[in-house]
């Protein structure tokens, strides 16, 4: 049985040592393996992921990480190939996207079309586009975006773009592990469909108009004034940077520089007065608490033992026997317990 363990670590271990070398390289295929890891939930893939991790660490942490965000319809995918191949072509950027795809609640199925919906960024030899499924995870970001980050940068991507499912309080995580967070907007959606959106402007570094083009160029230009007037009515935010208002057509990529210039002005700022590193640490911080969670929510619903007693508790608090808190309780004794 050593002889059966000690042979597979001798297998396994080159495939980390080939990855790093790939991914230091900027080989996609070496990347794309290594997000792969990553993502995978089995114990022996986990330890070689962490190994992967801590190799490509330091030589990470050289990009601007951007989090998008907006509602569905605003035009996510058309704006991030269009600013996409801005940043590319005009700014000499090299550009990975990290595109979380909505897994179906009930098959627990995923689309996985971001590559099929940015046709010309996908084949651009200085762009890489990474579809995830979210899982169910909170925000629309999966349990390993951190890490694929990190990946991304030690692959020597300088411009990393998160794009998440939708907006919605649950969207502080993509805040948490970005540098710059964009709301993109729709004008004249009215507020049945944007009704979320005040909660989400607190949160926004910059806010960008779409699908300004044709007849809604004008009601684009109106609604710019209007969130410019509503931001005023903020708190300055912590960053010490005033979110702007932009529009923009990724449609017909017009004005794509006004976007850049969002970020560019918030960079500046952030990098004087000191916010910029702090906010890394922060991130830093934020993953690691994640993680914490992570691995509690393993080790509590991956025990057959706990999952048996919550399956009993369960009846029970159906049944009105108990209370949900007092049987939540009991389980985390039992939890507490079986760690002894």
């Amino acid at each position: 049985m050593q002889n059966k363990n000690f042979k597979r670590k001798k297998i396994k271990l080159p495939v980390v040592t080939e990855l790093v070398d790939g991914i230091l390289a900027g080989n996609f295929t070496a990347l794309s393996k290594g997000i792969t890891l990553c993502e995978s939930k089995r114990p022996e893939d986990r330890k070689l992921a962490n190994d992967l991790v801590k190799a490509c660490l330091p030589h990470s942490g050289n990009s601007i990480r951007i989090g998008i965000t907006g509602v569905p319809g605003v035009g996510k995918s058309t704006f991030i190939e269009s600013f996409g191949i801005y940043l590319i072509e005009k700014q000499n950027k090299k550009v990975a996207v990290l595109a979380v795809d909505p897994s179906s609640q009930l098959s627990k199925g995923s689309i996985l079309g971001d590559k099929t919906r940015m046709n010309n960024l996908s084949v651009h030899p200085k762009a890489f586009i990474r579809p995830s499924p979210s899982s169910g995870s909170l925000g629309g970001v999966t349990h390993h975006s951190r890490e694929s980050i990190i990946l991304c940068e030690a692959a020597g991507f300088d411009t990393i773009i998160v794009e998440t499912v939708g907006v919605g309080q649950s969207e502080i995580e993509v805040k948490e592990m970005t540098d710059f967070f964009l709301l993109l907007m729709l004008a004249g959606a009215g507020d049945e469909l944007q009704g979320i959106k005040r909660g989400i402007m607190e949160m926004a570094d910059g806010m960008l108009i779409n699908k300004a083009d044709g007849e809604n160029l004008l009601n684009a230009k109106r609604a710019k004034r209007e969130y410019q007037n509503a931001l005023h009515l903020f708190p300055l935010a912590e960053s010490g940077s005033s979110p702007k208002v932009e529009i923009c057509s990724a449609l017909e990529s017009s004005n794509l520089e006004k976007a850049w210039s969002l970020l560019e002005n918030y960079l500046t700022i952030t990098n004087q007065n000191g916010y910029f590193e702090r906010q890394r640490q922060e991130q830093l911080k934020a993953w690691f608490n994640k993680s914490i969670q992570e691995q509690v929510n393993l080790s509590l619903f991956g025990n057959k033992e706990i999952k048996e007693k919550i399956s009993i508790l369960e009846q029970q608090v159906e049944q009105r026997n108990i209370s949900p808190t007092e049987a939540a309780e009991q389980v985390f004794d039992y939890f507490k317990t079986s760690l002894q």
